[in-house]
């Protein structure tokens, strides 16, 4: 299914405006911003299965909201699971400033706050990157460690073939070198960098990682979703560290929950980026990612300085 005219353009100017590089950084600054207000998003289940979120969020200048749908009987088709707009506004003026693709800035802030985390976190960031998913949330991680992290090798491993085979494409057409992988747990040994962005409906890492990994899993972002087994868990529970996105993941972090790990107390990414954490080479990391609209402000706000600029 072709995409409309006017769609095309607002993913191709939402992506112009939100660079990897920046987009992390101007997560890091949000983090410390006082004036940062998030609200709890609301979920609303939608017929069929699917969900309805409105992510609001603001600081003394600019507001947003997000609003997406998520749809998982798309898959396997034409149309994309998610869908949906970002509304940007001036705090001062209440006017209108902004329309952002909703799925890309998804797709790039997300794939920044993995970015941000393995720069902070990552004990052996040289590489290579085995990427789980090869999905949007695949080619946006993979885009992202490329120009943020300068990850030059990934290993891609997919239950669709085809679309492991084309992001290896979009790989090599960049100069990076890509290797697709049929065994993502036995491509562990090789990778210290990990990032899992599956459709999250079964556990696809079980091995024993690196002790120098870095795991990036935001596949799963309800109680309910999973796609790392619970062993897989346990073992940065017991042997490294484990840092969640934002206190939410207590009641969102699908892979940690079904592990029966205790989420509450587990360090953030603002506690990273506040307080710094000196990353230890033979102590493996997992970063669990879950979503929140913070991140969609911090785009909202890099996107807006872009557009004064142009």
């Amino acid at each position: 299914m072709a995409r409309p005219l006017f769609q095309s353009t607002m993913h191709s100017n939402t992506e112009l405006a939100l660079p990897y590089p920046a987009l992390a950084a101007e997560i890091a600054a949000l983090l410390a911003d006082t004036s940062v207000h998030v609200p709890p998003r609301i979920v609303a289940p939608l017929h069929g299965g699917g969900s309805l979120f409105v992510m609001p969020g603001s600081d003394t200048q600019v507001a947003m909201t997000k609003v997406i749908s998520f749809t998982p009987g798309n898959v396997g088709t034409a149309r994309p699971t998610i869908q949906g707009d970002v509304l940007v506004l001036d705090v001062a003026t209440g006017e209108r400033r902004l329309l952002l693709d909703g799925p890309t800035v998804t797709a790039r802030r997300t794939a920044a706050v993995s970015l941000l985390a393995a720069q902070r976190l990552a004990p052996n960031p040289d590489g290579p990157v085995l990427i789980v998913g090869a999905g949007v949330q695949g080619k946006a991680h993979l885009d992202a460690f490329a120009a943020g992290l300068g990850s030059r090798r990934f290993r891609i491993a997919s239950r669709s073939a085809s679309s492991a085979e084309q992001l290896a494409a979009h790989a090599r057409l960049h100069g990076l070198e890509a290797e697709v992988v049929t065994d993502p747990d036995a491509a562990l040994q090789d990778c210290p960098l990990v990032v899992t962005c599956t459709p999250a409906s079964q556990a696809v890492l079980h091995a024993t990682p690196r002790a120098d990994a870095f795991v990036a899993a935001v596949g799963a972002f309800t109680p309910a979703m999973v796609e790392l087994s619970p062993e897989f868990c346990r073992h940065f529970a017991e042997q490294g560290r484990i840092v969640v996105d934002t206190p939410e993941a207590e009641h969102e972090a699908g892979d940690l929950l079904q592990a029966g790990l205790e989420v509450a107390g587990m360090p953030t990414l603002t506690d990273v980026v506040l307080q710094g954490t000196a990353t230890q080479k033979d102590l493996p990391v997992l970063f669990k990612s879950c979503g929140w609209a913070g991140w969609d402000l911090a785009a909202a706000r890099l996107a807006m300085r872009v557009a004064a600029t142009a």
